[in-house]
């Protein structure tokens, strides 16, 4: 099947950033997903974050596995660095680009079936590790890309188009980030874009691992009667912790705080995310407590969305490995060999 490229031309007064870039420069090719689904929702979502945030694409280094929701970075910031790696594999490949280079953002893309089952070991280890990254998991509960069959996200009772009934307890990969160390940790609904996008823009300028997981229906696979990651299903048992606004420092602050209703959070660099509070006595810097709301409502059938979770000063690998300020994949002879008196004293002091 052969796709026409996106023409390349725009009106005139279109819209342009702070650096002088519209919306257009930060797309990538025609998507092949199926119409409406949510993975290209996430894309879109992804791409205003970054036009909003004034990012230069070639900043910017996306990668992912394998899946439906991996072919996505093909979709968008066509002008970025990227890599598409293995089955399960993409934490890894992106922890080892982050230690080569840390100047560059890292957003890391996969799906339920990617980072819970063949990755999870791999999703795991990353968080653990403190990798500063963006890593969003559109999760719609089934392999779209081999016939929707039920993934370890998928929730017990959930049933699939044909009628079977998933009889294993899901992995809440929410839940385990917060366990795992992630200091940034949300989750959204790809049908939720004023949700998504101020929480990506969040995710992005906060230092060491942010994590979200978008629920994402799929529809072909899992948007029926009985799938509980359908579109119908998500807006009637979707619980809010917080609606959410990114005010970046480089423009004025200006909100109507009232108590029991806001919280600012301040994240690394003095910018802020402005909460509006649903539930007042909900503390997002409390893991023990984020983690027990998790899964009370679990429990009542409903899925918190919003910001779960967060560290305000996390610091990251780098910070953690004491790496030099210059990325690695910038040293020279002279900073890797520092001859055979350094190396003496290193074996002395081992001794």
């Amino acid at each position: 099947m052969t796709y026409l490229p996106k023409p390349k031309f725009r009106h005139p007064n279109i819209e342009k950033n702070a650096i002088g870039l519209t919306h257009r420069d930060y797309e990538g090719t025609i998507s092949t997903l199926c119409a409406g689904c949510g993975h290209d929702s996430i894309s879109s979502a992804i791409m205003h974050a970054c036009f909003e945030l004034d990012l230069p694409p070639h900043r910017i280094a996306k990668l992912s596995g394998i899946g439906c929701s991996s072919k996505t970075p093909t979709y968008f910031l066509g002008n970025s660095h990227g890599f598409n790696s293995v089955h399960g594999r993409m934490p890894s490949v992106l922890t080892g680009a982050n230690l080569a280079n840390k100047d560059l953002i890292y957003l890391g893309v996969s799906g339920d079936g990617d980072s819970a089952s063949i990755g999870f070991g791999q999703f795991a280890h990353s968080i653990r590790r403190g990798v500063n990254m963006v890593y969003i998991v559109a999760n719609n509960g089934v392999y779209g890309l081999t016939k929707g069959q039920f993934s370890a996200t998928s929730d017990k009772g959930a049933k699939l188009k044909k009628g079977a009934v998933n009889t294993d307890d899901p992995i809440d990969l929410v839940t385990m980030a917060i366990h795992l160390g992630a200091t940034f940790v949300g989750r959204s609904f790809s049908g939720d874009k004023k949700q998504l996008v101020p929480l990506i823009k969040a995710a992005i300028d906060h230092k060491g691992p942010a994590f979200i997981d978008c629920i994402s229906p799929c529809v072909a696979f899992n948007n029926h009667e009985g799938s509980t990651k359908s579109f119908d299903y998500v807006r009637e048992h979707n619980e809010a912790i917080n609606a959410l606004d990114f005010i970046s420092d480089r423009a004025p602050i200006t909100a109507d705080y009232e108590p029991g209703q806001t919280q600012q959070v301040k994240l690394h660099d003095g910018t802020s995310i402005l909460l509006r509070k649903i539930n007042a006595d909900y503390d997002v810097h409390d893991r023990v407590a984020a983690i027990n709301y998790l899964m009370s409502h679990d429990v009542a059938g409903e899925i918190p969305t919003g910001l779960v979770y967060l560290e305000d000063d996390p610091g990251d690998m780098h910070d953690r490995l004491n790496t030099v300020d210059r990325p690695l994949n910038q040293l020279g002879d002279a900073d890797l060999v520092p001859g055979s008196a350094a190396l003496a004293k290193i074996n002395a002091s081992l001794r």
